[in-house]
């Protein structure tokens, strides 16, 4: 998916720069990039490095002497392309940084070629898609308009922030499927994709970004560029999987969600197990919740080895994907033993993760293994975000399963995605027999909506029923 920071001061802003960019880790593992402006010497700075094989504190903490003197400056957290871009325009100078999916974008890419226009940039040997949007910007009068046409013309979702030399854009996608918060404190103001960046860096939340809002960041304050659109689609799976617990994304954290999450799901619960657990790190809020609604014992029977593996996403490569899933969490079979386990994780996109960690915990002792699943299955793959996890829909569990019973994986997908319907439940039970579990049950999308507490058509629940609301 990938995430940014940016923050504008009357002093230089290094340490909240690398630190306040580093708060959006968890957001990917792929590339990690940073760009400052000095004012005094009127010049740009920036820094890229690969993040496969390190971490970005790492990596950069050598590297934070090139921009001291920077009163201003952009991060990003990249699954994608190598960013920030520094582009010299008749908008002027300005760094780019994207969180973005472009569904369309060798058309785009061959329409600018067409135009004499060329791509300096390329990221695994294709178009960057921060140069893309970009090039479509300075095609605009000014940066507005540039904005305006991004939307205009990007099918998928587009947030980013601009460094110019008079502070900071911050425009968010037109639909609001990604998040912008901005911060202030005295003498500084921020933007970011995860609020939680914000509470070790003094910043208080001033403004969640409404869909397609284009705002100025100056060290004196904020300036709307271009009004909110009233319709928005933010993505659902911020609150389920995404989103840091600590974060707040149009005014609901997410620990509470999952937490609410949970609970509904527990009231309901009459299955008799001894505890319920979660699976580290995005389902132990949900599992919180569990426990106390079914009034079940909260108990660690699994843990994640956090000294060397924090963060949440995992290698693209699918080997090494199992291979992690193995190797960071670690079962207690003091608590397994002999026990009836009822385990809360966000969601289950391949199951060959999943599987592999149930019979883990079967071979561990457990004597029954539950699994509750914070959102409804996974139908549809995701158009508008970079959903790592589910490249292509046949990657879905569902979708094989569909394929196995319809001989065509795009038949009656609606019927399956409809929860408690003949299809939906033959498809939850096969799940379950292929994991190996004793019970299996996902949430169902009314309480989802419920507990993240905004109206659906304020969320994006494609994946979920492949709906829009417009």
């Amino acid at each position: 998916m990938g995430g940014f920071f940016g923050t504008v001061a009357l002093r230089e802003c290094t340490a909240d720069l690398f630190y306040g960019t580093d708060y959006n880790s968890h957001l990917g593992t792929r590339r990690g990039g940073m760009a400052g402006y000095n004012k005094e010497e009127k010049t740009f700075t920036r820094s890229i490095h690969n993040l496969e094989s390190s971490y970005f504190r790492t990596k950069f903490e050598p590297t934070l002497d090139r921009f001291r003197g920077c009163t201003s400056g952009i991060g990003v957290i990249s699954d994608t392309d190598a960013q920030p871009l520094i582009i010299n325009s008749h908008l002027g100078r300005f760094a780019i940084v994207t969180v973005a999916k472009i569904q369309n974008l060798d058309e785009l890419a061959a329409q600018l070629l067409q135009q004499n226009m060329h791509f300096a940039e390329l990221s695994s040997g294709k178009t960057n898609p921060t140069e893309l949007i970009a090039l479509l910007i300075i095609q605009g009068k000014n940066f507005v308009e540039g904005i305006e046409n991004v939307f205009a013309h990007i099918k998928g979702s587009c947030s980013m922030l601009l460094l110019t030399e008079d502070g900071i854009i911050a425009a968010r996608d037109k639909w609001g499927r990604t998040p912008i918060v901005v911060g202030k404190k005295e003498g500084a103001w921020a933007a970011t994709s995860e609020s939680t960046a914000f509470a070790n860096l003094d910043y208080e939340i001033a403004h969640f970004v409404g869909p397609g809002e284009i705002v100025r960041l100056r060290p004196d304050g904020m300036e709307q560029m271009r009004a909110p659109e009233e319709r928005m689609q933010i993505c659902s799976f911020l609150w389920v999987y995404y989103g840091f617990p600590t974060s707040t994304y149009e005014g609901r954290n997410v620990e509470e969600a999952r937490y609410a999450s949970g609970q509904l799901m527990g009231q309901e619960d009459s299955t008799p197990v001894d505890c319920v657990c979660g699976i580290p790190d995005s389902g132990i809020g949900m599992a919180l919740g569990y426990a106390a609604g079914m009034k079940r014992p909260y108990q660690r029977a699994i843990s994640k080895y956090t000294p060397t593996w924090p963060r949440s996403f995992t290698p693209a490569n699918q080997e090494m994907r199992s291979l992690v899933a193995k190797m960071k969490l670690i079962a207690n079979r003091a608590v397994l033993n002999g026990k009836r386990v009822l385990f809360c994780d966000d969601s289950i996109v391949r199951g060959t993760q999943l599987r592999d960690n149930v019979k883990v915990l079967f071979d561990d002792g457990a004597k029954e293994v539950h699994m509750r699943i914070a959102c409804p299955p996974l139908i549809y793959g995701c158009p508008f975000i970079g959903f790592t996890s589910s490249k292509s829909d046949m990657e879905l569990i569902t979708r094989r399963i569909i394929k196995d019973f319809e001989g065509d994986e795009n038949a009656n997908l609606d019927k399956y995605a409809t929860t408690d319907s003949p299809e939906y439940q033959r498809l939850v039970e096969e799940i379950r027999r292929r994991l190996g579990l004793t019970t299996l049950r996902f949430n169902k999308l009314e309480q989802l909506v419920q507990a993240i507490g905004l109206p659906k058509c304020r969320l994006c629940t494609h994946c979920f029923d492949g709906s829009s609301c417009f």
